[in-house]
């Protein structure tokens, strides 16, 4: 496994160098000034801080992961609710959310009690909060307040949970593995969204949503989809499946981060803002790296756990 993670590592860092070099070439071209360049620059150098950061979690093991994702689930909650209508009787049901759900629920997973995280947020949670809430009296937009706050603990905390949750799964002959399909899910996410870009500029015309995502387009998301599920059977070889099965499975993961990025983009139309946040320079929020992941997380666990694990 060693073997394998340095590899991979020694892979993602030549792909960043490239690129690297490449923004420096394409700098010096069209000049500094160019804001362009200064976006791809700073996401490049995003990049580079979020590699480092999923190293290190990869190497400290199941806990480091559980406790990186807690904190990407964190911040995406944060970015969620500052977006919601919330009133002061919400003040008990958004402190639980934050303080008691998010804890218990990545608690559960570092635990592998799939019993417990698997419908705690979606059960429970979802019974609690409007509890809390009715408790103090306001009803005015009381199913909306509700609503958003419901949303905000499935979309930031119960699918991002289903990344680290990934490690709970006991596949035989794969023992002592499991970090790579996390590696194999993100990197065929991510892949799939820079490739939608790139065929999007290159051969794209119809416009899939134009009143939502501009940018995205029909050339683009069948060759990113199609680029991305390529790649995704190439990595077989780091995840139990056969290349075939890796390629189905990239697929539905590479075309589910697409609609997330749909809803998410929707969401943000809705609210009037272009970023969920600036945390990430170049990047935008937690949320806006985490879309496509975000819908594909929890539909990829839940095909291996089914057809692969023993359960």
């Amino acid at each position: 496994m060693n073997g394998h993670f340095i590899i991979l590592l020694g892979l993602v860092l030549t792909v960043l160098l490239i690129a690297t070099g490449a923004a420096q070439l394409l700098k010096r071209r069209a000049g500094a000034d160019n804001l362009t360049i200064q976006n791809l620059t700073a996401r490049i150098n995003a990049w580079w801080v979020m590699v480092a950061i999923m190293a290190i979690a990869f190497l400290a093991g199941t806990a480091g992961v559980v406790i990186l994702f807690a904190i990407c689930s964190f911040a995406a909650l944060r970015e969620f609710l500052t977006l919601t209508n919330t009133a002061a009787a919400d003040h008990w049901a958004l402190a639980a959310a934050v303080f008691i759900v998010l804890p218990l629920q990545y608690l559960s997973v570092g635990m592998g009690w799939y019993g417990f995280y698997s419908i705690f947020i979606p059960v429970y949670a979802f019974l609690l909060m409007p509890i809390l809430s009715t408790l103090r009296g306001q009803s005015e937009n009381f199913l909306i307040r509700v609503s958003e706050a419901q949303w905000a603990l499935m979309i930031a905390v119960f699918c991002v949970s289903h990344v680290p949750a990934l490690l709970s799964l006991n596949i035989p002959g794969y023992e002592g593995k499991n970090l790579f399909l996390i590696f194999f899910l993100i990197v065929v996410v991510q892949s799939s969204d820079v490739l939608q870009y790139v065929w999007g500029k290159l051969m794209g015309r119809r416009k899939i949503a134009p009143t939502l995502s501009p940018s995205k387009t029909l050339e683009g998301l069948v060759g990113g989809v199609i680029s991305a599920s390529l790649m995704g059977a190439a990595l077989f070889w780091i995840t139990p499946f056969s290349v075939l099965q890796a390629f189905a499975l990239s697929l539905v993961i590479t075309l589910m981060g697409f609609f997330g990025g749909l809803v998410m983009s929707a969401i943000k139309r809705d609210r009037g803002v272009k970023d969920w946040g600036h945390l990430i320079a170049g990047h935008g929020g937690f949320i806006d790296r985490l879309d496509s992941v975000i819908f594909s997380a929890p539909i990829f666990f839940h095909i291996v756990r089914f057809y692969w694990d023993l359960h």
